[in-house]
């Protein structure tokens, strides 16, 4: 028996092994996908069972065998690399400012939720904010990403980085955090360039394409220095946005900071999203979606 992680970043199961081979056959699961053997207490890379070696073979045209976690990620990123994506600063804005419009009391109300536990989370001495911010912050992302690709989404949404992905998400909190702000003190240019390229996109990463924390540093970074300079007028923008919300008696907070991370999801899903996750990660119907 195995469970296994859908691209929703959800455990599914316990399932057996011929279901995981009919997951296999309709690409809802693959090399990369999330599993647990029961009884085992560590979740593995499906590639790296050798019992359905040849059904991944056959998913990915008769190869040889299955992929590791390095190459798959290493596919993954060539095929986000070599994309051309139109990618707007005005548009990620005013879509992003449709989307809170259209899902006003999830939208600001959970973000507000993740910011009073962000803001708690501060009180624990040294590692609670660079533990967790990201943990906390990836899952409001991946709330809003859900809505920006039309699927349902709710509170506990925004909590998915408390699941499997926790590690991950972990340390990409605690390093990009750590060398950010090593840039930051070094001189303030270099810590604003690691935010544009470091900061913004690792987690949806993460939980969107379920890359391990410095692949997924990485290939936000060579993607994001493509896109240098809108990103930073996006990043500029939302920032200004945010302070005129705390100007506006606090208020006014509750609202820019869901449109400033509607943005910047947007931007995500125009630069990564299209790349379907089947050329790496977990496939993009959810296993047990729509399964007896």
């Amino acid at each position: 028996m195995y469970r296994i992680i859908g691209a929703d970043g959800r455990e599914y199961g316990p399932i057996t092994a011929d279901v995981l081979r009919q997951w296999i056959r309709e690409k809802r699961a693959n090399a990369q996908s999330r599993v647990m053997v029961e009884g085992a207490t560590e979740w593995v890379q499906l590639g790296t069972i050798a019992e359905f070696a040849a059904d991944l073979g056959t998913q990915s045209g008769g190869g040889t065998a299955f992929v590791s976690a390095g190459p798959t990620d290493s596919s993954l990123g060539t095929a986000i690399l070599e994309r051309n994506p139109q990618f707007s600063v005005m548009s990620c804005l005013s879509r992003g400012w449709a989307l809170v419009r259209d899902n006003f009391w999830l939208t600001v109300g959970v973000t507000a939720l993740i910011v009073v536990v962000v803001w708690a989370a501060g009180f624990v001495p040294i590692l609670g904010p660079l533990l967790l911010n990201y943990v906390l912050l990836g899952g409001l992302d991946w709330m809003f990403l859900k809505l920006v690709r039309g699927q349902p989404a709710e509170l506990n949404d925004a909590f998915v980085g408390f699941g499997p992905m926790f590690v991950p998400l972990m340390l990409f909190s605690l390093v990009g955090q750590i060398l950010t702000t090593l840039g930051y003190a070094l001189c303030i240019l270099p810590g604003i360039y690691l935010t544009v390229v470091w900061m913004l996109f690792p987690a949806l990463l993460i939980l969107d394409k379920g890359m391990e924390f410095w692949p997924a540093m990485e290939l936000s970074r060579k993607v994001a220095q493509r896109h240098f300079w809108p990103l930073l007028g996006l990043v500029c923008l939302t920032f200004l946005l945010i302070l005129g919300g705390l100007i506006a008696l606090l208020i006014g907070f509750f609202v820019a900071m869901p449109i400033a991370t509607a943005a910047i999801v947007y931007a995500y899903e125009d630069l990564f999203g299209s790349v379907k996750a089947e050329t790496a990660t977990p496939a993009p119907q959810a296993p047990g979606e729509g399964v007896p």
